[in-house]
């Protein structure tokens, strides 16, 4: 009987301090034929078990709770355990009431290089830059989160995109691409100052009210939730009054327009005269998939 409590109060345990993501990632090696597979098969479970293993918040998460990503490395170079890859980021989150799950984050980062040596440890350790396989796991992770608790919470994911932050500040020094302003416009330095900008606060409103108002209440009455995304995409349109093609509004779009074309060319019908032109006007890239909604 005391086996029993001691094994019962450690699931409960486990099950009350999981961390917070569930991620599949894999490494594509396809690109490199001259150099062992072995390599590559080590730094994929380093680095999922990394993700999977490492608490980046003080957040009690149960199981149920651990956020769904993927995380895709296809390596395009290696040498002496020198790495370059484009990453693909993809976080999903439930919709309530339902058997349906949504994308809050599809976003491929094509400037990504890094050291890896087979063994070696990866340690989170936000305020010191360890290595730039750590700080980009980290940073995605912290933005992942943040986009999460955004998605419930009305600017819920401050304190994880501001800890993604710090993650890009530390790995300035590094002199690796795509952690400094002077990389570019669409870089993991933009993506989480922008987010935590004034500039912004109407993507992250729009994110919120997409999902709680929009996607939430779908089960219950369809049509009043399509008006509901319809008044989150006008919201969003805000910010291409001040930025146009801006880097969030991009994001936003590459991970929600194939959900949004499907959304309002299916089910109830709702006038969606003003949602094409306004689409057509801040995401024109877009424009084969608005054609599509009737």
């Amino acid at each position: 009987m005391y086996k029993y409590l001691v094994a019962l109060l450690v699931f409960f345990t486990l099950t009350a301090n999981a961390q917070e993501l569930n991620c599949t990632l894999k490494v594509n090696f396809d690109r490199i034929t001259d150099a062992n597979p072995q390599i590559f098969k080590t730094l994929e479970k380093a680095a999922q078990d990394f993700v999977n293993n490492t608490r980046f918040t003080g957040r009690n998460f149960t199981r149920d709770e651990r956020i769904d990503c993927s995380i895709f490395f296809s390596i395009s170079a290696y040498e002496n355990n020198n790495f370059s890859a484009v990453v693909q980021i993809i976080a999903t989150r439930p919709v309530y009431n339902s058997g349906y799950t949504t994308s809050i984050l599809n976003y491929s980062d094509k400037d990504v290089s890094f050291s890896y040596n087979s063994g070696e440890n990866l340690i989170y350790s936000p305020n010191t830059f360890q290595s730039n396989l750590v700080s980009l796991l980290s940073f995605y992770s912290n933005m992942i989160i943040g986009l999460d608790a955004d998605s419930f919470k009305e600017n819920g994911g401050t304190p994880y995109y501001e800890a993604a932050q710090d993650i890009a500040n530390v790995a300035q020094s590094s002199g690796y691409k795509g952690w400094s302003l002077q990389d570019g416009n669409q870089t993991r330095y933009v993506f989480a100052n922008d987010v935590l900008s004034n500039t912004f606060a109407p993507f992250r409103k729009a994110f919120y009210d997409y999902h709680i108002s929009g996607l939430d209440t779908m089960a219950d009455d369809q049509k009043a939730a399509k008006l509901k995304v319809i008044d989150a995409i006008t919201t969003l349109s805000e910010v291409n009054k001040v930025r146009p093609n801006a880097f969030l509004t991009r994001i936003f779009f590459d991970t929600k327009s194939d959900e949004i074309a499907s959304m309002f060319s299916a089910g109830p019908q709702v006038t969606v005269t003003d949602l094409v032109a306004t689409l057509s006007r801040i995401s024109p890239l877009n424009g084969t998939k608005w054609s599509r909604i009737k």
